[in-house]
């Protein structure tokens, strides 16, 4: 039986799947049915899963931080993620996304530009992204700056997540990946695409 700590914040329903101590699956919905079917959907060892809803002071304090991540803030909760069992161009190309500041956002390409791989690969990343929010993967749009695509939820969801995210940045920037330089650009560029 895979425990999965689901807690209503806000009137969003998060869920975590933890592993000896770090983060092994994380969703989020307006439905608590939804975030269950997703986590499901997620855990690929066929195990059933139960839910509890009773957090420790531990858990509801990182839901408060994904709580915040989803308003578009900043955390400074320490996220402790358990990647290991992901492929190591999987783990590259998180690692990378994790790295886009709030405010910005990168293209697929740009991203496989720095990891390696090419945009479709990085696409199929972030389709399957085991951390929502934790790792931003509504930061990564097309190579037009046009929205792509957001399992998480769909396009409209993908907006708001940028639109809260706005910091009134004008310029892009190059931030470090390993050895190789990533351009991010400010989430005004996309978000006054669609508004």
């Amino acid at each position: 039986m895979i425990p999965v700590h689901v807690e209503n914040v806000e009137g969003i329903f998060f869920a975590v799947v933890l592993r000896d101590g770090k983060i092994l699956r994380t969703t989020f919905n307006v439905s608590q049915k939804a975030t269950m079917d997703t986590i499901r959907g997620n855990l690929v060892d066929g195990n059933p899963v139960e839910m509890f809803t009773q957090p420790s002071r531990q858990l509801s304090t990182l839901f408060a931080a994904l709580r915040d991540l989803y308003d578009g803030k900043n955390t400074n909760y320490n996220f402790i993620l358990s990647d290991a069992s992901l492929p190591p161009y999987s783990q590259r190309v998180l690692r990378a996304v994790s790295a886009i500041p709030t405010g910005y956002v990168a293209s697929y390409g740009a991203v496989a530009k720095a990891v390696g791989g090419g945009a479709r690969a990085v696409g199929n990343v972030m389709a399957s992204n085991p951390f929502p929010l934790i790792v931003p993967c509504h930061r990564i749009v097309k190579s037009d700056l046009g929205l792509g695509g957001y399992g998480a939820g769909g396009l409209g969801v993908k907006l708001e997540f940028l639109k809260r995210e706005q910091r009134n940045y004008s310029e892009p920037k190059e931030i470090e990946i390993g050895n190789k330089m990533l351009k991010v650009f400010p989430t005004e560029t996309v978000v006054k695409k669609y508004c």
